[in-house]
This record gives structure tokens, sequence and C-alpha cells, in this order.
């Protein structure tokens, strides 16, 4: 058995075996990309997502509990556009007279969970915070230059008056996007990922000792995406021979896909071409889309699995020729149930799709902290003997 690999796409897709005589040739080099739409469908509008904390220790005197922080955001979906990143711009509301002398802090956190968040040993928690910048909301810090507002914030500020307080944080480039693992059946949701989150909490001071009430603070998760890039897509084809110790000449296969770019939801057709000039008969071609997902925090491990393949029982005698297209469906529907696919990351009643390919800005170091993914399309013959 022996194969031919080729191709990474925006879906975010062979190396060839140790076989002597072999000639591998890539015109371009062989890649595939499964990803998002290049342009992010039109959000709905008049959509504002908020979350409040009530504090039960801070009720009022009619025993009635009241909104003590409330964030406001416009989408919960930041696109990574590779050359820049959408700013996350919000608003905090807040009852100032509950608060009274305590100060309000807003922050912007990207974990990487490697566990259940109910598990607990020895102190120790099964996560890692990949990046965390907070800034003081209330009271305003003096003499800090007030940034541009978008529309949304000059509204609710408008409807709020001075009980709102905008806030605006900028992804650094070098983090992951949100990814999840696909849970096994008989696991809780959520147990190995890359997330973030918006946290709005009181607090006396920002400090490292400083223990967080969740009655008196509100957290909203948020993803950090990417769609496509826009620039030329190419087609790639990959091409090797095998030459075997009876045969005077090599068996020569060709794989070519009819793009670089696949969106979620679209087939992957696979062009195959097998010139069999050898005393050998191919009995068989296996084609496959594999997922190929690292995951970097203490070491840099990697892992593949098959998210589409096809087997395909095809007679190649000696002498003769096969072309044909294969079509191969990678999608969700399909790998359902499958422990350890690699997800876009999930919002809780929002759907998802196979994680997209991982696309670096020229520059960035690749060996980020989280989850990069990838995909290859796998081509292999079985031949006799």
């Amino acid at each position: 058995m022996w194969y031919l690999s080729g191709a990474s796409s925006l879906f975010h897709h062979n190396t060839p075996g140790k076989m002597s005589n072999d000639q591998t040739q890539s015109i371009p080099a062989p890649s595939v990309v499964i990803a998002k739409m290049n342009s992010p469908p039109t959000a709905p509008k008049n959509i504002v997502f908020k979350k409040t904390t009530r504090d039960k220790s801070r009720q009022h005197y009619k025993k009635e509990t009241k909104e003590q922080i409330a964030v406001y955001l416009g989408k919960r979906d930041f696109i990574d556009h590779v050359t820049h990143i959408d700013p996350v711009d919000g608003v905090i509301v807040l009852d100032t007279g509950y608060i009274k002398d305590m100060k309000v802090f807003c922050r912007l956190l990207c974990a990487f969970r490697y566990g259940r968040e109910d598990i607990d040993v020895c102190g120790l928690k099964f996560r890692r915070d990949l990046y965390m910048t907070t800034v003081q909301i209330y009271p305003p810090p003096s003499g800090e230059k007030s940034k541009p507002q978008t529309k949304l914030q000059e509204h609710l500020e408008r409807k709020f008056g001075d009980k709102a307080y905008s806030f605006y944080f900028q992804f650094p480039d070098y983090l992951p996007c949100s990814v999840t693992l696909q849970p096994g059946p008989k696991e809780i949701d959520k147990c190995c990922g890359v997330d973030f989150q918006i946290l709005a909490f009181c607090a006396k001071s920002l400090s490292i000792d400083e223990n967080i009430s969740k009655r008196s603070s509100v957290s909203m998760v948020i993803r950090k995406v990417q769609y496509a890039p826009d620039k030329p897509n190419f087609q790639p084809v990959a091409k090797t021979t095998r030459q075997f110790l009876m045969s005077d000449k090599p068996l020569y296969l060709e794989a070519s896909l009819n793009k670089e770019i696949f969106y979620h939801g679209e087939p992957v057709e696979v062009s195959v071409e097998v010139i069999n000039h050898s005393s050998k008969t191919v009995k068989k071609v296996k084609i496959t889309v594999d997922q190929f997902t690292s995951v970097v925090l203490f070491s840099h491990d990697t892992y593949s699995l098959a998210v589409a393949q096809e087997e395909a029982d095809e007679q190649v005698a000696p002498g003769s020729t096969l072309k044909k297209v294969y079509t191969l469906y990678p999608i969700i529907a399909n790998n359902s149930e499958k422990h350890g696919v690699a997800l876009d990351g999930k919002i809780r009643h929002a759907d998802t799709n196979l994680a997209s390919t991982t696309i670096l800005k020229e520059g960035i170091d690749h060996d980020v902290w989280g989850i990069l993914v990838s995909y290859k399309v796998r081509v292999k013959l079985v031949v006799s003997g």
C-alpha cells in the first residue's frame, strides 16, 4: 500500500511513505483549506446581547433584587481577517448606588481548558490562561483619552445616561481562534478547547489576591473566528511514481482538486489519474480528508482524524489507465460522534462547524499556544502483492 497526500484547505488540508526509487512532485505545493465564507453574513439589525448579575447581598429594602452590572455587546463573533482583527467594543451599565465604594473592572480573557471545569486537584484547575487584559471602568481613570465610539455605544450611552460606560479591547495577533474538541458520548460538554470571554466584576482593588464574587460579576462568552482569505485561488496538484522491483516501468499517480479553498458544507472533488505501466494490478483506491489538530500547551502534540473518506474497488490492470473524480463531504453531520474532532468554538444554543483552517498572520510565530487546525487530502492505492 502506498499513498499520495495533498492539499491544505480553509475548512482549515502526503507525505510519501518511505519507498525506494519514488519521485514526488507538487505543482504547486498541495494545499486544502476548509473555512467560513469570505464575506460574513450580515448581522440582524437591532440585536443587542445583554447579560446581567443580581447581587442578593445588596438587596433593596423592599427585598427586591436589582441588576448591579449589565454588559451589552452588539455581536459575539469577532472576525480575524488575518491582516487585522475586529475590536471588542461594548457598554457596561452600572447601578452606582449598589456598588458604593467598590471599583468596577472589565477583562478580556482567553483560556485553554483541558479538563472539566468542576474538577479541582490539589487547588489546580484544568485550565490555563493564554491572555488576559483588564481595564478599570468605574470610577473612570483620570487622564485617559477617550476612544472613538461605535453607533451602539453612542446609542446606549444616550439611553442610560451617566450609568453607561464604554469599553474597548483589541486582540493581539498571536492568539488562536475559538476551537472546541468534541467530547465523547459520556463526557460533559466543553471539556477541552480555547475560548474567550468578557468578564465584568466589582472589587476594591485590582489585586492577584482579590476574590471575585460570582454574585457581583458578569461573564459573557465570545468567539474569535476566521473567514476565508480574499486571495487568488489555484488548483492544487500532486504527482508521484512508484517503481517496482520486477517492473521495467513505474506506476504513475496524480491527484488534484478543483480549487484550494472550500467553505463549510461544500463537497471536495478529488480528481485521480492512475497510469499503470507496471506489472502490478491496482485493486483499490482510498481517499480521505484528514483533519490535523496541533495542541500546543505544555508540549506540541499533533493528531489526525479522517473527517471524510471514500473507498472504491477500482481494478487498474497493467498497461491500463484510470481517470475519475471522487466527491467527499467533510461536514459536521458525518462526524457528530467522533471524539476529539476539532470544532469552531461553540456558544450555547448556537450552531457550529468543523474547525476552520488556522491562518496565522505573516511574521507570527507558528508555535502559538492553543489549538491549530489544518486539513489534507490523502489518496492511497492498494496494489496486488
